[in-house]
């Protein structure tokens, strides 16, 4: 029995506007799935740094 399994590989992502909410007493904004999915992060079991550099926020997966 033969398995198929089709791969997307997401290079580019257009630019998307967002506004921060209000979650608790912190901030945050939704990270659409193709920019999740073009990182190769699982959001369930990859950790991510987040940190800021050259006035920009910067997120990446933590390699194992």
């Amino acid at each position: 029995m033969s398995t198929k399994f089709d791969t997307i590989i997401v290079t580019e992502v257009d630019m998307i506007e967002k506004k921060f909410r209000n979650i608790g007493n912190s901030w945050g904004v939704i990270i659409p799935k193709a920019i999740i999915e073009g990182l190769g992060i699982n959001p369930v079991l990859d950790k991510v740094e987040i940190y800021i550099k050259d006035n920009e926020i910067r997120i990446r997966k933590i390699q194992k």
